[in-house]
């Protein structure tokens, strides 16, 4: 079931109306960033050089419209496996997302100790994920807990996939946020497959967001391939949490423009025609036309922007490959105490 922004969430302006061209410009520059490094990564990985990747192809636009409306360096990100776009808009660099996909000692992340896509910063506010995926939603409620009980006006966002949604720590972390009004935006973003298994087979309701009832919150299901649209909705439930008005359920629906991972084959259950129709929703193709459609962008700036990610992604690459592995003598490091 479709349910209009306005609905839930009501609001003065239309979808990102109030965004400069410059601040519209930064938007596509993350979302061609995030794309780059995402293709670079899978190069790395059939060369051997990678262990795994796991892609936000296709998830651009939900992440990045929602980062751009949090306050980076106050608001906190509680971001799932396929975060890496996020993770750039709240200030991880490309180097850094480089250092942890080659494990090495500079690695921000985890000192290179975790595997790829396990994104954290302490400095960033950006809070890690467990491999078993959910558990960063209990942690997004609890962090949200802990802001209200300190009299804060931060708020915490944490994004997930559909298949999280039938995980008991979604329902115990939403419960938990609605029950006590906390500062909480739960980002679903619904790519239809729970790796292999499409939404239809794993959950009976039509739309995650209509779960939402069921905790007293409100859940709205929108275009997560729209990045003014999903800017909006997520400006819209940020005001809200601030307010002490409690926690929204947004349901981005996206596309996974890739296999679930570098370990597996989409083509062994994904239909042909679904395969060869997936560029058609392609969130970077519909950006860059919107700019060119309202003269946001010419065709000469598009190509320098480009290049310049292209570079930088060059560089980061090559940074993060020379850089020393982590030291034997460290391995201990974080696990257990010093001796006295």
């Amino acid at each position: 079931m479709d349910v209009s922004i306005e609905d839930l969430l009501p609001g003065q302006a239309e979808s990102g109306t109030d965004l400069a061209p410059e601040t519209l410009h930064e938007m596509y520059r993350y979302m061609l960033l995030a794309r780059a490094i995402d293709e670079r990564m899978w190069i790395l990985n059939r060369a051997g050089k990678a262990p795994f990747v796991i892609s936000c192809q296709g998830h651009e636009a939900a992440q990045v419209g929602s980062a751009f409306a949090l306050m980076r360096g106050k608001d906190f990100t509680l971001p799932y496996y396929r975060g890496l776009a996020t993770v750039l808009v709240m200030g991880m660099t490309a180097t850094e997302v480089m250092l942890s996909l080659f494990a090495r000692a500079a690695d921000p992340n985890s000192g290179g100790r975790q595997m790829p896509a396990h994104y954290s910063s302490r400095r960033l506010k950006i809070i890690t994920q467990s491999s078993p995926v959910g558990t960063q939603i209990a942690h997004a409620a609890g962090v949200g807990l802990a802001e209200k009980i300190k009299r804060g006006d931060a708020v915490v966002w944490t994004s997930f996939g559909e298949g999280t949604t039938s995980q008991g720590d979604f329902h115990e972390g939403i419960n938990l946020a609605a029950v006590h009004q906390l500062p909480v935006i739960f980002q679903c973003e619904n790519n239809e497959y729970a790796i292999s298994v499409p939404q239809k087979m794993q959950m009976a309701v039509a739309s995650v967001a209509d779960r939402a009832v069921a905790y007293g919150i409100p859940g709205v299901s929108v275009d997560g391939t729209d990045v003014l649209t999903m800017y909006e909705v997520t400006r819209r439930a940020v005001e809200r949490a601030r307010r002490g008005d409690g926690p929204t359920l947004i349901e981005a629906r996206v596309v996974r423009l890739t296999a679930h991972s570098s370990d597996d084959n989409d083509r062994t259950y994904r239909p042909q025609r679904e395969l060869k129709n997936l560029r058609h929703q392609d969130p970077v193709i519909r950006f860059a036309q919107h700019l060119n459609d309202h003269d946001l962008i010419s065709e000469a700036e598009d190509k320098e922007l480009r290049e310049a990610i292209a570079a930088e992604v060059d560089e980061a690459t090559d940074v993060a490959e020379k850089a020393p592995m982590a030291d034997p003598e460290t391995l201990y490091d974080h696990v257990y105490a010093p001796s006295s």
